[in-house]
């Protein structure tokens, strides 16, 4: 159904008067070779293509055109039309943006399209009052724990330097006694490979790209949660674009969300047998680190309904009802 909208849509703007030639810079904060960043690829010459050229996009991965936390402003702001963020990074824009990085509120990829399902409206809500649209969501493999020793429990992360990329991760870090550090995606293994970082809380998906059994000897599968990457357009930008081209990026939106979630789940083991083949102890978390996440996941749980308030609630009703 999709393909056929994407054929429509085609074949109206190659009738089209008032088509005219673009090109759409759009910014990635991961490595080319990473699953999102390829999705994107595919998406961006999907769109290409269908319009004849008339709408381009290009990619720009690894952060070198905008760094990752850098994205967000500058599609919100028209210096770049598309871009792709992690979304619980933008916690300090909205609350609602955290929900999928809450520790054990959706631990599998079942339970995380449902949370995406009863979140996406509020999403959505939060971008257009930002002058922004979700095109389309892609999520991670569930997260472990990376860490340069073996941690039996949480009292054996006290005084660790703990990668954060948001406020859930720093939170995180503090509620383990851990020292929380900043670092984007990009730069994860010139910090661990100087030290500025000795643990994180990862897919095995990053850890695959960024070769961190170079720099850290365990892994441990607790899949505390399933962070998702959105792909976001600026509200002017898309809205410059006539009827047909809309039509063609909606649609190749919605192919690549279909791929990117049944990548994502393909490679879910892959990237754990990939560690271990690499060197890596890979392991289930011992019972004292399971409970201790889970505690620190209701304190943390709780702390998020507070600050989201009555429709930060609503949705997890709506997840929980599913």
């Amino acid at each position: 159904m999709t393909r056929r909208i994407i054929a429509a849509a085609a074949a109206a703007l190659a009738f089209s008067a008032t088509a005219h030639a673009e090109k759409w810079d759009m910014p990635l904060a991961y490595s080319a070779i990473n699953y999102h960043s390829e999705n994107a690829a595919r998406f961006a010459d999907a769109v290409t293509a269908a319009t004849g050229g008339e709408l381009e996009i290009v990619t720009h991965p690894g952060g070198s055109l905008y760094k990752g936390d850098e994205i967000f402003r500058a599609v919100r702001t028209g210096q770049a039309p598309i871009g792709e963020r992690l979304i619980s990074a933008l916690g300090n824009e909205d609350p609602i943006f955290e929900i999928d990085a809450l520790p054990f509120l959706a631990t599998s990829f079942e339970d995380a399209m449902k949370l995406y399902e009863a979140s996406r409206p509020a999403i959505e809500k939060s971008l257009e009052e930002k002058d922004m649209m979700l095109l389309y969501a892609v999520p991670w493999p569930p997260q472990g724990l990376y860490a340069t020793k073996a941690i039996g429990g949480a009292a054996d992360m006290a005084g660790v330097k703990f990668r954060a990329y948001n406020a859930a991760t720093s939170r995180l870090a503090e509620l383990m006694g851990a020292v929380p550090t900043k670092i984007e995606a990009a730069e994860l293994s010139q910090a661990f490979a100087t030290g500025v970082a000795e643990s994180m809380i990862s897919s095995g998906a990053t850890g695959y790209d960024q070769k961190m059994w170079e720099h850290v000897a365990y892994w441990y599968d607790v899949q505390a949660w399933l962070p998702k990457n959105m792909v976001i357009v600026n509200k002017a930008s898309f809205d410059a674009l006539d009827e047909a081209t809309q039509g063609i990026v909606r649609g190749a939106a919605a192919m690549a969300e279909q791929a990117g979630w049944a990548k994502a789940q393909e490679l879910a083991d892959w990237y754990k047998e990939q560690l271990a083949a690499n060197g890596m102890s890979v392991e289930p978390p011992s019972d004292t680190l399971r409970a201790d996440f889970m505690k620190i996941g209701q304190t943390m749980a709780g702390e998020w309904a507070e600050k989201a308030g009555e429709s930060g609630q609503a949705v997890i009703d709506a997840y929980k009802s599913m």
